[in-house]
């Protein structure tokens, strides 16, 4: 066990406010430890000599050494009532008490000076506004939820109260167990990343589950995440979706890549699996806790009704999972085991009058096939096949085979004896066969994930010192945007960019142009004008005689759309070859919990509309960087799809980690677009570069 050993497994429990009033929270909290806590339960209450038949302390020092302290006192005296427990030596703290940050004004300066004392004092605090925690291994139910967990091996979290005593009742109903339980509360102190790391720790958990709104430190907790989920599978349901995130953006990566995504791509990095629902969380959970992983994605679908057989293989068909291909001599063995009528393809459809042994014995043939991974028992009731003898043979097959199996028995009532059964034997039953397969689908999602390595990303050498160089000049403009202007951001960082020039002069332009081999480019340079071809600001393939025109025409174009614009210049730049490459986009925005987010996908004028796009959090390794590639629809247009000329993909995802080195190397970027970023057969090149910059963060970072 970790740091955290001791908040769930004290000797000596403290109810700081403790009291025998009816109602009281005080009380519920009392009581429930002592319905079933191991150690010594300690009221602490100054004006009670004795509560529920518990002698009552005055103050925490006059009280017996406390391990764990439950705190549920009035919001003016918490921070004295934690101070004396710091003083008194106790490092375990859980506040129920709400009215801080939650209600604003004076409760974010008490929880600001929590934190204070809790840094200073080095205590491990739960909450405020917590419901408060258990431990069912010493039966600790330190909290005033009106239920009590089951035993078990799964150790949940959540950021409402409510749904802790929501989940418990149903959970016990179920026959669902828990390990350990934690009311996230406010997090002030300690929050999601410091139980993924405890329960990393504890060999009793099985999986960890939890309900979170947020996740206050994005990359700390990826970096636990990872490290944990390489032994022990995480499952958490996130609310909050929202595109409010997206709305304020001012790049393509911004619009695109709002707070959702980053979760989305934060979450599977660190080899999260995130459910959709309560219900999935528990399939997950289930499954994840009792079963051991598939050797391979092949399913085998034992049934003795035709109509839930082809419902389980839809599923299948939906998730990351495929139907087994049985071996010839399987097919064999079926054949000669089953009716006539039966089906001895995948789905196996014993046929209604299937009894115990004809069902047992299609299960057993079609785990020793060498292409099945896992199984689905599926059935209906009928008067030949008890459930609960059904039960015992699914276990029997499961203990012969080490195979994942998971089972459906349709029905009521009838089912319930043989689910407890198959229950005690970490095996799964689900009444939609659906769910059933989600719970294998986890399993092989989770085994994914596990055996996922990532490398330490690579360190390119750059000019720093150049870069920070053009960064700094968003401190003399009048806004912090950054255009092509500052293409030698990129040139600073090893991103090719095609030869040419930004001008102030239509004589200039000529000689740029004059001195490129070939037509050029020609676009307008504002940071007030996003879609310069929407309004004429670009002109593609202008011979070096017609320059000083086409300069002339692109800047009075620019000024009759938008006269109050800041004009920069003009970008005169060399011609490349598009008909032989592909226009992608390479972008970041910089998110509030998980930092820089990192996108690819297909570029041009139609990024925002097409959205075909991927994303990473920064840093990323190479593996990573080709993956962003690899799963874009239009990779096969990379690729040499339909006879073109493959692209150099190597150039684009060393672009991807060009760029990652760039924006974790300089967290005053909050946006970046490289759009478009041609890839073609003899290399990429950045064309056009949009950025926005905190210049109060230049300040902070290093030289």
């Amino acid at each position: 066990m970790g740091r955290l050993s001791t908040l769930f497994d004290p000797e000596t429990v403290a109810v700081v406010g403790a009291t025998d009033r009816e109602g009281a929270v005080g009380r519920a909290i009392l009581e429930n430890l002592q319905a079933g806590f191991d150690g010594e339960v300690v009221p602490i209450n100054p004006s009670r000599d004795e509560v529920l038949g518990l002698e009552c302390y005055e103050d925490v020092q006059h009280a017996p050494p406390i391990d764990l302290a439950v705190v549920v006192v009035p919001p003016d005296i918490v921070l004295d009532s934690i101070r004396e427990l710091a003083a008194a030596g106790t490092d375990d703290i859980v506040v129920i008490t709400a009215g801080f940050a939650e209600t604003g004004g004076d409760g974010a300066e008490r929880e600001r000076q929590l934190r204070e004392i809790a840094t200073e004092n080095d205590l491990n605090v739960v909450g405020p506004n917590s419901l408060g925690i258990m431990s069912t291994p010493t039966g600790m139910n330190a909290t005033f939820g009106p239920e009590d967990a089951r035993s078990g091996s799964i150790s949940f979290m959540s950021q409402s109260g409510a749904f802790i005593t929501a989940v418990l009742d149903w959970a016990n109903e179920q026959g669902i167990g828990f390990q350990d339980v934690v009311s996230l509360g406010n997090k002030t102190v300690l929050d999601e990343t410091d139980f993924v790391r405890e329960w990393g720790d504890d060999p009793e958990t099985d999986v960890i589950i939890g309900y979170l709104e947020d996740i206050d430190d994005g990359q700390g907790f990826i970096e636990a995440a990872r490290e944990v989920t390489a032994e022990t599978p995480i499952v958490l349901v996130k609310s909050g979706r929202t595109d409010a995130g997206a709305q304020a953006a001012s790049s393509h990566t911004g619009a695109i890549a709002g707070s959702e995504r980053a979760y989305e791509a934060g979450l599977e990095q660190a080899g999260v699996l995130r459910a959709r629902s309560v219900q999935e969380l528990f399939d997950y959970a289930r499954a994840l806790a009792g079963l051991p992983e598939p050797e391979s994605d092949g399913v085998a679908v034992v049934t003795n009704a035709g109509g839930p057989g082809v419902l389980t293989t839809d599923a299948v068909g939906d998730s990351t999972l495929e139907m087994a291909s049985f071996a010839d001599e399987t097919i064999d063995r079926l054949a000669a085991a089953m009716p006539d009528e039966a089906n001895v393809y995948n789905p196996i459809d014993a046929i209604g009058d299937a009894d115990i042994e004809r069902f047992g014995e299609a299960l057993e043939i079609a785990l020793e096939d060498p292409n099945v991974g896992s199984a689905v028992v599926v059935a209906a009731p009928t008067a030949v096949l008890p459930y609960d003898d059904l039960a015992e043979t699914v276990i029997e097959n499961v203990e012969a085979h080490d195979t994942p199996v998971v089972t459906c028995l349709m029905g009521g009532k009838r089912a319930r004896d043989a689910e407890t059964t198959l229950r005690e034997s970490g095996i799964p039953n689900y009444f939609d066969p659906s769910r059933a397969v989600s719970g294998l689908d986890a399993l092989a999602r989770y085994r994914d994930s596990s055996e996922r390595t990532v490398a330490d990303p690579r360190t390119f050498d750059v000019d720093r010192e150049r870069a920070r160089e053009v960064l700094e000049r968003a401190r003399r403009r009048n806004d912090n945007r950054l255009g092509v202007e500052s293409m030698d951001l990129l040139e600073a960082y090893g991103i090719p960019t095609p030869q040419g020039e930004i001008v102030d002069d239509p004589d200039r332009a000529r000689e740029v142009a004059e001195s490129i081999d070939g037509d050029v480019v020609m676009k307008i340079v504002s940071p007030d004008i996003t879609h310069k071809s929407d309004i004429g600001g670009v002109k593609v393939g202008v011979a070096a005689a017609d320059v000083y025109d086409a300069y002339e025409d692109i800047v009075a174009r620019a000024r009759n759309y938008q006269p109050d614009a800041t004009i920069t210049g003009v970008q005169v730049q060399e011609l490349l070859d598009l008909e032989a490459s592909t226009e992608t986009i390479v972008g970041m925005n910089r998110d509030p919990q998980f930092g820089p987010l990192l996108l690819f996908g297909l570029g041009g004028i139609f990024v925002e509309i097409l959205e075909d796009t991927s994303v990473r959090v920064a840093p990323v390794d190479e593996g990573t960087a080709r993956e962003m590639v690899d799963e874009i629809q239009a990779a096969p247009l990379l690729r040499g799809a339909r006879g073109r000329e493959p692209a150099d993909v190597d150039g684009v995802v060393e672009t991807i980690q060009r760029l990652s080195q760039l924006v974790t190397d300089f967290p005053s970027i909050l946006e970046l677009d490289i759009n478009p970023l041609v890839a073609g057969p003899d290399g990429v090149q950045a064309i056009d570069l949009r950025l926005t910059v905190d210049p109060d963060e230049l300040d902070t970072e290093e030289p």
